[in-house]
């Protein structure tokens, strides 16, 4: 299969919930949550968007990086690139349910694995949809995520996924206000220091806090003992008139870059965009929409091509800027506007 055959296929399985557009930028599905599109007037979504356009590629051919490695270690596993698929759930009212949620986990894991990375599975208002990740990470490296519910239902989650090995747990807390809970009347909200500080107690697997804006609550992960964060403002879903998250990176990174695994996510499209974040000193990014397009255009061979040619992108990208391996990409391969 290629791109334009997986695109194809995706715009007409997800008709209704997808357009498929040549930029993905928020524009066409303003408003549509439940959906694909951002809260509102979708301007955060717009905003990861327009962030990233904002850095530009220091172009470098005088060197020796003629094949870069583009491998990373995250939590002690070897990884082909610092490319992962995001925690994504609700197949059935986001994506219009083409695809059972079963068959969108196995695409996703499947074509992840064969593209030598992990995917991360989901946690929503149905929790038969948690299982099902769960079910498939028994016999595939990947992370689930959990949504902010009461620390009682965290736990007891936590305890299930425990039983399947991951390579670590997390909580997704930018999922405190998101309507499709509260649709299904699942009680989400915000959590303080102590709630995560008994959350990560109860368990000896490295745990992830996703949905960090600000170098503040950063250092609380730090403090809280998670071994990583996502920054992330949820792909625009849950807040209007958020900053794109390549604005809010650089002052993370200054305040917790050493101490804690940071990883994130937002209006990443291409290998380019993963170069331009891991420029600015994130560890790894995920991959939301372009992977469920892929999922649904091409099931796991969809996925694995996408992010085969995001890798191919960042590879190309490497060579081009003096590059030979993750570690050297560093602000100075890039300028800003």
């Amino acid at each position: 299969m290629d791109i334009k055959e997986i695109r194809d296929n995706a715009r007409e399985r997800m008709k209704g919930y997808c357009r498929v557009c040549p930029i993905c930028n928020g524009v066409a599905c303003r408003g549509e949550v439940p959906g694909m599109g951002g809260a509102l007037t979708a301007s955060s979504f717009k905003n990861n968007v327009e962030e990233l356009k904002k850095i530009n590629l220091l172009l470098n051919t005088i060197h020796d990086c003629k094949d870069p490695d583009t491998s990373v270690n995250l939590f002690n596993n070897k990884l082909d690139m610092p490319i992962m698929a995001a925690p994504v759930t609700g197949s059935s009212f986001n994506m219009g349910g083409y695809l059972t949620e079963e068959e969108y986990v196995d695409s996703v894991i499947e074509g992840s694995t064969l593209a030598g990375t992990i995917a991360m599975t989901g946690d929503t208002a149905d929790p038969s949809m948690y299982k099902v990740g769960l079910e498939k990470i028994k016999n595939a490296k990947g992370i689930p995520f959990i949504k902010p519910r009461e620390n009682e239902e965290i736990i007891k989650r936590i305890k299930m996924a425990e039983k399947v090995n991951p390579l670590a747990i997390g909580v997704d807390i930018d999922g405190a206000g998101l309507i499709t809970m509260a649709l299904k009347g699942q009680p989400v909200g915000p959590k303080t220091k102590e709630d995560l500080k008994e959350i990560i107690s109860k368990t000896d697997i490295p745990f992830i806090i996703k949905g960090v804006m600000t170098p503040k609550e950063a250092e609380m992960a730090v403090e809280v003992g998670a071994k990583a964060i996502v920054i992330t403002n949820h792909g625009g879903r849950v807040l209007d008139h958020t900053p794109g998250v390549a604005k809010v990176v650089p002052e993370i990174v200054d305040k917790v870059k050493g101490k804690i695994t940071i990883l994130a996510d937002g209006g990443i499209r291409s290998g380019v965009d993963v170069f331009k974040l891991l420029a600015l000193g994130v560890d790894g990014v995920l991959i939301g929409r372009p992977v469920i397009i892929g999922a649904y255009g091409g099931y796991s061979e969809g996925v694995k091509v996408t992010l085969d040619k995001m890798r191919k992108e960042l590879l190309k990208a490497m060579i081009l800027t003096g590059c030979k391996d993750i570690d050297s990409i560093d602000k100075s391969k890039v300028t800003f506007e």
